[in-house]
């Protein structure tokens, strides 16, 4: 009866891409509170192949890799890319998306854990319902500490496509003392409260958009996180890929992750921003590919990721 329920909750819609060479199947997931909206991508004529799921970054972001007024398509040249080569893929909305839509989020209700279940619920469905060869997971900046804390539920391998090295705390200490030195003393006060697991009343205002009361359930929960502690548990082939035009995650940040896993592989792409797309000129131009969703991902990357997974 259950497998019945669930296999009457999901959505099918299948369409062929012009090139034919796959099939692209909107495939809702129940979860625990609501269905995941994603879609399956799978080559056409090959039988058992391979998967990849993708994990987003931060923020509302959606299946493509875009935010409301960040159109960029990342993640869905990504996805088409492997399928071209003969590897299937699932990408999914973030769930603030759709608790967006129905009226159902607040945000004081919403922690990094619940990241963390919708990434589970998603690989456990394919290991459970579908009879891929191998499934592997594969996190975009924030998303790679998710994917590390899932992949053991049921991945054969991890990928970290621009994911930090450190933990939250430290990162957020960084960025905001080349911002704002002079703050520097109350990023601390804060930061060091929520890593004890409290919430701060008396923040900065003048770090209302980051520390306001209603987020910070969810950095007292992200900030318990190591990345470089969580990515030691994996015991699966490990690829980390950054890109030299980053301006968002450094490259030191993949080489932190390398040195903590054993045995990992660090691949660094030449010109490649933290969106994967080529950039061969100034930061200006790195900042226009974040609003461009015809600017496809560099091949160099697609071709990686295949030859790790074959």
């Amino acid at each position: 009866m259950r497998n019945l329920l669930v296999s009457a909750s999901l959505i099918f819609l299948t369409t062929v891409n012009f090139a034919q060479n796959y099939t692209e199947t909107i495939l809702n997931i129940p979860a625990a509170k609501d269905s995941i909206y994603g879609t399956l991508m799978q080559p056409k004529g090959i039988e058992n192949p391979p998967l990849v799921v993708f994990i987003a970054g931060s923020g509302a972001t959606d299946r493509d890799g875009n935010q409301a007024t960040l159109k960029n398509n990342s993640i869905l040249f990504l996805a088409r890319g492997l399928c071209e080569k003969g590897i299937a893929t699932y990408r999914y909305d973030k769930s603030v998306l759709s608790m967006y839509k129905n009226g159902t989020f607040k945000e004081e209700n919403f922690t990094f854990s619940n990241l963390i279940a919708d990434a589970a619920s998603v690989g456990l469905y394919f290991k459970n319902q579908y009879n891929f060869s191998k499934i592997y997971v594969a996190g975009h900046s924030q998303g790679s500490l998710v994917g590390m804390l899932v992949a053991p539920k049921f991945a054969d391998g991890y990928i970290s496509l621009a994911g930090a090295g450190q933990s939250i705390d430290l990162i957020l200490k960084e960025q905001l003392h080349k911002q704002a030195p002079m703050l520097d003393e109350s990023v601390a006060a804060t930061i060091d409260k929520l890593k004890k697991g409290e919430k701060d009343p008396n923040f900065n205002p003048m770090l209302v958009s980051l520390f306001r009361h209603s987020v910070q359930p969810f950095l007292i929960d992200w900030i318990q996180y190591n990345p470089q502690e969580e990515i030691k548990k994996l015991h699966m082939p490990t690829l980390i890929i950054n890109g030299t035009k980053d301006i968002q995650v450094s490259e030191s940040e993949a080489n932190l992750l390398h040195k903590a896993k054993v045995g990992s592989q660090l691949v660094l792409i030449e010109n490649m921003n933290h969106l994967f797309k080529e950039i061969k000129g100034d930061l200006l131009e790195n900042q226009a590919s974040y609003t461009n969703p015809d600017l496809p991902v560099m091949q160099e990357l697609i071709d990686e990721l295949v030859h790790f997974i074959e």
